[in-house]
């Protein structure tokens, strides 16, 4: 039987073995946690709190800016010491409330649910917005939003994404074997909003131990399957996925709901449980510290607002001083230049590299070899469109269907010539996004 995958992919060295077999370790923050009012996409929360004002865990500190937005909660007890423009990873300077710890962790008190029986549709997706809960695979899209198509009883799938093929990253692992009763009760309080909808949890096949783990919780719920997709990346892009689970195609110009599908990542799934079971906004989330510079590689369970400095210092530092520091994965993460910046909901892992290897390479001519094309998920020419982006024709860029790159790497990785396929489509994606937008 063939393999449930896609058409593409490469097969980059996965760098996990570094930190799966470490179970989560929760990390105390230190004196002053930082939330940045934009930690999703949409407009940024809006400040309730002011200077001096006490808060405790778990307390609003921001609310939504629009529709399109997420409150924001307070991670720890402690007083709120400035709400002022802060660096984030991306080096961007982004209005954030300060709390300082008092290291008390006095929480509001959750109220926690027995069971979802007898509530509404519009009860569990307000709960899910009042939690603050966005994608946090690192999209960022505010997750109520997600869950309120306008024609819910046309949503066919419910696709929790276990694959995690970015190499290094092993949080959703980690949570998979650790607690997967709430990523499969997360998936069943979602399946109670779409009626006509089966739940999906779809799991790459170089984690057995967790696709028997979850068969075993599942076996008789007629309405969710395990399904072991081919060890191979970008396997959880979400256009890939949906196809590798159901078949179903979907482009740039599409969502998944169009085709009847809604996918969630692990973390957001587990957090939709929290929140609707056990009254807890959210307020932390599962963080990989990994790479052959740092001395225990390790997934941390993260207070939202934490430094990156101190999940490397659990991590028990630097071996050396690294050559590449990475927010993410090797693949779509990218280039930290400072580690004093705060973690936020779509934080997933600290990646520290010994040797640069991409700083290193010397980018040639096209060899016109074609590999870039076969590797493609997208089914575009990466070398023609990235041509097209160095001299900024954006008509021949468009014309060639520029737009449905989904800017995975897998281009960049393979070219024998060593070309930044990727980064030059990248940048005119942006352009054309921006002017989208305009």
């Amino acid at each position: 039987m063939a393999k449930l995958t896609f058409v593409g992919g490469i097969h980059p060295y996965d760098g996990k073995d570094l930190s799966k077999d470490r179970p989560i370790a929760d990390i105390l923050p230190g004196d002053d946690l930082v939330y940045p009012l934009s930690q999703h996409i949409g407009a940024p929360a809006k400040p309730i709190v002011a200077k001096g004002d006490r808060v405790l865990m778990g307390q609003k500190i921001a609310e939504s800016g629009g529709f399109v937005s997420a409150p924001i909660y307070a991670s720890v007890s402690g007083t709120v010491k400035a709400i002022e423009a802060r660096r984030v990873v991306t080096g961007d300077l982004v209005m954030s409330i300060v709390v300082a710890n008092d290291g008390q962790y006095e929480d509001v008190g959750f109220t926690p649910k027995e069971s979802t029986k007898g509530m509404s549709r519009e009860e569990i997706v307000n709960i899910i917005k009042e939690a603050g809960i966005v994608g946090m695979g690192g999209a960022g899209f505010p997750t109520h939003v997600k869950m309120s198509p306008k024609e819910p009883e046309k949503i066919d799938y419910i696709i929790a994404n276990c694959a995690e093929c970015e190499p290094y990253l092993t949080s959703d692992y980690r949570r998979m074997l650790e607690e997967p009763e709430k990523l499969v009760g997360g998936l069943r309080i979602i399946l109670q909003l779409f009626p006509n909808a089966t739940g999906i949890l779809a799991v790459e096949d170089n984690k057995p131990d967790c696709i028997s783990l979850l068969r075993s919780l599942v076996k008789d719920d007629p309405k969710i399957s395990v399904k072991a997709l081919k060890t191979k990346y970008p396997q959880g892009g979400e256009r890939q996925l949906i196809y590798a689970t159901t078949g179903r195609k979907i482009n740039s110009t599409m969502l998944p709901a169009d085709v009847g599908c809604v996918v969630n990542n692990v973390d957001t799934v587990v957090a939709v449980y929290r929140a609707v079971m056990e009254g807890r906004p959210l307020m932390e989330r599962i963080v990989t510290v990994t790479g052959d510079a740092v001395v225990a590689p390790q997934n941390f369970r993260v207070r939202i607002g934490t430094s990156y400095s101190e999940l490397l210092e659990a991590a028990g530092g630097f071996k050396g001083t690294p050559e590449k520091i990475v927010c993410g994965g090797p693949m779509m993460g990218f280039g930290m230049f400072d580690l004093n910046v705060p973690t936020t909901k779509t934080s997933t892992a600290l990646l520290a590299l010994s040797k640069d290897d991409v700083s290193a390479m010397e980018p040639g001519p096209c060899i016109n070899c074609g590999r870039c094309v076969e590797v493609c998920p997208g089914r575009v020419i990466p070398s023609r469109l990235a041509d097209y982006a160095q001299h900024q024709d954006e008509e021949a860029f468009l014309a060639n269907h520029g737009m449905e790159c989904c800017e995975c790497g897998c281009c960049s990785f393979i070219c024998p010539a060593k070309r930044p396929l990727t980064q030059q489509i990248k940048s005119m994606r942006k352009i054309q996004l921006a002017k989208r937008k305009g």
